[in-house]
């Protein structure tokens, strides 16, 4: 039971005492993302499935399974989680730290990991949500969640910050523009660099960069922060 795990919450909501990874399904097989420490989680159904538990982030509104086993690392809230809305402003003077934080994690050994948020080794939405939510402005999960939260702008309006989406059928990938026509993401084996890199946004250059620039598909850019 549940109870044997968690102590009771008046909020339905707790804190991760540790980093922890959460699944898409309730077999807990597929990595559908991680909650660093400290980020603030309601647990949306207490009766166990599979020995796993669905939650909800705060933070993003993403759902998610954990292993009952897991949340262990949970401890109760005691208030109700909050969102704290930043506007573009306020963005706008950030950014520079937002890069910061990309340069950052590129310069210490990673690789790609589906789901990932947590350093080292991140997703392409997953490195961007932790770079901007490290100076406290939330973003939705995915890729394609992110692409629709931003305010659509075009190439000739990129300014260093911005969000550059790519995909076939939808949007499947980001990456944050640095200006004089760079960009950098974390990226798989197949078509990138296996972890995070920095690319050209243009055709006929590296292999990366060309790979990428066939599947450009729109550049947004973060107005304000994301509020459940």
């Amino acid at each position: 039971m549940l109870s044997n795990f968690l102590s009771v919450s008046a909020t339905d909501e707790y804190y991760c005492l540790a980093d922890l990874n959460f699944y898409v399904l309730s077999d807990c097989q597929e990595l559908a993302t991680q909650g660093k420490k400290g980020r603030q989680l309601k647990i949306i159904s207490s009766t166990p499935i599979n020995n796993a538990i669905e939650v909800c982030f705060c933070e993003d509104n993403y759902s998610v399974w954990l292993k009952l086993e897991d949340s262990q690392h949970l401890q109760a809230a005691t208030e109700s989680y909050q969102g704290i809305l930043v506007e573009r402003e306020k963005i706008v003077s950030l950014i520079p730290q937002v890069i910061e934080f990309t340069h950052q994690a590129m310069n210490v050994p990673n690789y790609y990991l589906w789901g990932g948020t947590v350093a080292p080794n991140y997703d392409c939405s997953g490195l961007i949500q932790s770079a901007f939510a490290s100076v406290g402005v939330w973003l939705p999960r995915n890729s394609y969640q992110q692409e629709a939260f931003t305010q659509r702008v075009t190439r000739d309006e990129l300014t260093a910050g911005d969000l550059i989406f790519f995909g076939d059928t939808r949007v499947n990938h980001v990456a944050l523009y640095l200006g004089e026509h760079k960009y950098i993401h974390s990226s798989g084996t197949d078509t990138g660099n296996n972890g995070i890199g920095i690319n050209e946004l243009k055709d006929k250059s590296d292999r990366v960069s060309t790979n990428y620039y066939k599947q450009l598909w729109s550049f947004g850019r973060v107005m304000n922060s994301f509020i459940s």
